[in-house]
């Protein structure tokens, strides 16, 4: 009769009533690319779960990042957000890959140089994605107009010029945090421009030979606190979040930029540069020390409850009760390998 159970294994009676199979989906367990994404979620989780139980992973998950610069620094910034999980990752840069870029900048290889070489951002866009399909990279192969290099030679490069100024201020629009990693000093003055009037984060890495600094740029109050509301939750009332923290230190919209103790607009630092010093030469661990630190700033930085507006932690501060659940948020950080 049609009550019998048919003889197949696997049927059962569905939440009707009726005779049918049981379906499993196991895409979560056999789609390499859902194990991947899981696992690398895994991994973040951990911390909270045995070390760092209010850390907030989303925040840093969800977070868009803008790389400007696709060099050393840029490989290296990219590898540490991918570690922590940042889905969301563009790269901005004008230059191709050259003979002497993949043993520094470990997002290339040596057929990335063949044939003229391929456009850095491009190529370490697609890298990270063979890494980890479950990023969402892009690359933007562009100019960035800079002080002191003129783009008037003809109405055609003055208006690529407008479209490259237009392109890096619809990118900083989509994003949340950027990143200044480029070879120049002038070329990240534009950006740190536009970045300051959108009230975006802006973190600054620079290298010299054996010295580095790490740096985040001030935001500007927001235009609500200007009309006496706090960017935060604050109904306590006891702590001013835009005038003090803890720590009676600068407020985050005090802090000033890589360009604030400048005496003279930035210009063209590499005109009179001979051949040999046209290339920046750095020892070669000081890029994955410096490209490291100023990942973890951001990530301190998004786990304090101010953000961006987090009053600037100092060395003094070191034996006092830490502001975020990963330690203090510095305005800038030095290091000197020569003292190490």
């Amino acid at each position: 009769s049609s009550s019998d159970c048919p003889k197949a294994v696997g049927w059962e009676k569905n939440p009707k009533g009726c005779m049918g199979p049981r379906m499993v989906n196991l895409s979560e367990c056999m789609d390499p690319k859902r194990l991947a994404e899981s696992s690398v979620d895994l991994n973040l989780k951990l911390m909270c779960w045995r070390l760092v139980p209010t850390l907030d992973l989303e925040k840093v998950v969800s977070a868009k990042c803008l790389l400007l610069g696709a060099g050393t620094l840029g490989c290296n910034v990219a590898r540490t957000l991918m570690g922590w999980g940042v889905r969301k990752i563009t790269f901005v840069d004008n230059a191709k890959i050259s003979y002497s870029n993949p043993v520094r900048q470990p997002l290339y290889e040596f057929e990335d140089c063949l044939e003229g070489g391929k456009s850095k951002a491009v190529a370490a866009a697609e890298r990270l994605q063979k890494i980890f399909p479950g990023v969402r990279a892009e690359g933007f192969n562009m100019s960035i107009p800079m002080p002191g290099h003129p783009v008037n030679f003809s109405e055609t490069t003055l208006q690529q010029a407008q479209k490259d100024v237009a392109q890096l201020e619809k990118l900083i629009d989509g994003h949340d945090v950027i990143f200044l990693l480029m070879d120049t000093r002038e070329s990240r003055w534009l950006p740190a421009v536009i970045s300051a009037s959108k009230r975006k984060l802006v973190i600054n890495a620079a290298l010299g030979f054996d010295t580095f600094v790490v740096m985040r740029h001030g935001l500007k109050k927001p235009k609500n606190h200007e009309i006496g509301d706090s960017p935060c939750n604050n109904s306590s009332g006891s702590v001013d979040l835009l005038g003090s923290s803890l720590f009676s230190n600068i407020p985050g919209y005090k802090l000033g930029c890589y360009f604030c103790n400048d005496v003279v607009a930035p210009g063209d630092s590499t005109r009179d540069r001979t051949l040999d010093q046209q290339c920046t030469v750095s020892r070669p661990g000081l890029a994955m020390v410096a490209g490291a630190l100023a990942v973890e700033l951001m990530v301190s930085i998004l786990q304090h409850p101010e953000g961006g507006y987090a009053v600037a932690s100092s060395s003094d501060d070191r034996m006092n009760e830490p502001p975020t659940s990963l330690g203090l948020v510095p305005h800038q950080i030095r290091g000197f390998f020569i003292k190490i």
